[in-house]
Parts: C-alpha cells; structure tokens; sequence
C-alpha cells in the first residue's frame, strides 16, 4: 500500500488502496455504509442513493459506491443530513408497492426490512403506489413478487455481469417501470436457464423460490455448509434445513470457485432428497418383480452373478460406471475394484449423472 493514501473516515484517519470507491475502503475498515443496489462482482451504479455520505467540501452528498477514495477526504457516513437522506429514500422505497413482512418469506433476511428498523422508518409517510403489475408464478422454480420489487437492478446485474445469460432488463418508464424478460414474457419463455443468480441476489421478497410460503423463512432453518455432489467443478453451497427436511440451496458468496453462483441443478435439483418415493432398500427382481431384502443378501447376489460372468466370458466381459458426482475417493475404490478384484480396465464415468 502507497504511502500517504490515507483519508478520514467519522475523524478516523484511515488508509486506503489506490483504485479504490469510498465504499470499499469503509468496507475494509468494517465501517457500516448501507446499500441496496450494490452487487460485489459487478459494475456499480449508484441507482438506490442509500450508501451516500457527506464529503467536506462538496455540495451534494456522494454516492460512496461510485465515489472514488481520494487523499485526505474527510468524510462522514452517519451525519445527520446523511441519515435524513437515507430515511426518505427508505421511506419512498417502501411506498413503492406492498411490503408485507408480516407474510413475507424473505423476512429476516430482508435489506429494506434491516435497514428500516435500523433508521425507525415510519413506512406510512408516503402512500404506497399500489400494485402494477400481476405476480409471476408460472415459472418451475422462481416466482417473481413485483409488489415488493424496488427496482435496485441487482437481479440483472446478476443475470447480465454474473452469469452474463441477459435473460431480464429493465422495461418501461417511470411510475411503470419493471424487471422483464424480452417481450415481457415469463421467465419460462425466456432465455432464463433459472440458475438462480438473480433470486440470491435480490436485496427483498421479490424474487423467491416458488414453494417457499409453503417453507419456513430462512431464520427457522439450520444451515450446513458443504459442496454440491451434481458435477465435479466442486461448488460450495449452504443446506437449509429443519426437522431433517431439505428446504433450501444458497450459494455460498465468500468461497471459490462460485463464489455464490450455482446452476439450476444445485440451486433447485434436491426435491430427491426427501422424495417418499426414495428407495431406502435394496431390490432383488424374482420373476418380473422386484422384492425388497437386505444389504447382505443384495450383495452376496450381486457377487455371485459377477462371478459367474467371469468365469464364463473373461473379466472384459464386465465393466464399470462409476459417477462425477462422487468424491475422488470413491473414485479411486472404483477403479481399484474394477481392476484388482474384477480385473477389467472398463471402467468410466457419466458426467450427467
């Protein structure tokens, strides 16, 4: 770090990295500044005013996202011109539509609903706008709440900078203005693939999973760290669950190779884990019908017929699908066993599966 890059933060002097916004130099110093459309990873935009702060000298507050860190800035995040900006902006965001915490699945995990108690918002000043447009709940696996959208732009920031699949844009003007796909079609009939990214992203309840008023909220859950089984690139995700049921898939932000982005089948595929139609016992087919026995039976069986094959037709007449979804571990006793018990070099791996 240059020498004498150093500004003044709440008459804190602080050093800072040349290149780097206001905002990312408090962040380093664990200085609180607020946002709502800041996306990290993507280009910042300065649309949601939230994260202003007072600059000695200028004449307007600044976006501290946008703002470039400059020698011997005195700066303060929480003066109360700042603080009063922050609750309009608060107060007109949420007369932007129907923000109903009370039935909310996003409660607790809420950016407008933390920042509003944390500047005791009165939600009634402004009246609210009504609702504009019809909630979206055709899709498989997000239903798009536009009553609670506050149009900060990370969802296509997330969708466009991210994952760079340009599926939603911003559509129309002014008092009718909302996040769509071309031709303001469901997400469905788009070029979505439904990763997820823009529903993760989203600060509030506009953008859920779509069966997640029939889940708890978020705060009820546990939540388990661990990596995504569908493919062998490794993603690291977090488990929520409660009373042993599955209920919801987050990316993780802070960890490689992801950093939070998932695909569809690691955001939404795990409706299999607590399927009541999951085999939870081995089958033995009998005469056209499949009967269900122990493990020890099954493999005595499976023994049997493997051997019986090789002795009669060579080791080459086995062979061996071992999956990429399995850890490098199994993967090594696969081809151990392929080699050394049954003594057949077929062995391979469907990445699909």
């Amino acid at each position: 770090m240059p020498s004498g890059n150093t500004f003044q933060i709440n008459g804190q002097d602080l050093p800072f990295q040349e290149g780097m916004t206001i905002l990312d130099a408090a962040r380093m110093h664990n200085i609180f500044i607020p946002t709502m459309c800041h996306l990290p990873g993507a280009p910042p935009t300065g649309a949601c005013r939230l994260c202003v702060v007072e600059v000695q000298g200028a004449r307007n507050l600044a976006a501290s996202c946008v703002t470039p860190a400059q020698r011997d800035m005195q700066i303060n995040t929480e003066s109360p011109r700042v603080v009063n900006s922050r609750r309009l902006n608060l107060q007109l965001l949420l007369a932007m539509g129907e923000h109903d915490c009370l039935l909310c699945p996003s409660s607790g995990q809420c950016v407008l609903q933390d920042l509003a108690y944390r500047y005791q918002i009165n939600p009634k000043r402004f009246t609210p706008r009504g609702v504009l447009h019809r909630t979206e709940a055709v899709n498989p696996f997000i239903l798009r709440d536009f009553s609670k959208c506050v149009l900060c732009g990370r969802c296509v920031q997330a969708c466009c900078d991210i994952q760079v699949n340009n599926a939603i844009s911003h559509a129309y003007r002014g008092i009718k203005s909302k996040i769509a796909a071309a031709g303001d079609r469901p997400l469905k009939e788009s070029d979505c693939v439904f990763c997820g990214e823009c529903m993760q992203a989203c600060p509030v309840g506009s953008i859920i999973p779509v069966d997640s008023r029939q889940s708890p909220r978020i705060w009820e859950t546990h939540k388990v760290k661990t990596t995504c089984g569908y493919c062998g690139v490794g993603c690291q995700m977090y488990l929520h669950h409660r009373d042993g049921v599955l209920y919801r898939v987050e990316g993780d932000i802070q960890s490689p190779p992801n950093y939070g982005s998932l695909c569809v089948k690691g955001r939404f595929g795990f409706g299999f884990v607590n399927s009541s139609s999951r085999l939870q016992t081995p089958l033995i087919r009998e005469n056209g019908n499949l009967r269900p026995t122990g493990w020890e039976e099954a493999l005595d069986l499976v023994h049997e017929r493997l051997e019986n094959i090789r002795m009669s037709h060579g080791p080459d007449a086995l062979g061996l699908f071992a999956s990429a979804r399995t850890t490098n571990e199994d993967s090594y006793v696969a081809q151990k066993f392929a080699r050394a018990v049954l003594g057949t070099n077929n062995i391979d791996h469907c990445a699909r599966l």
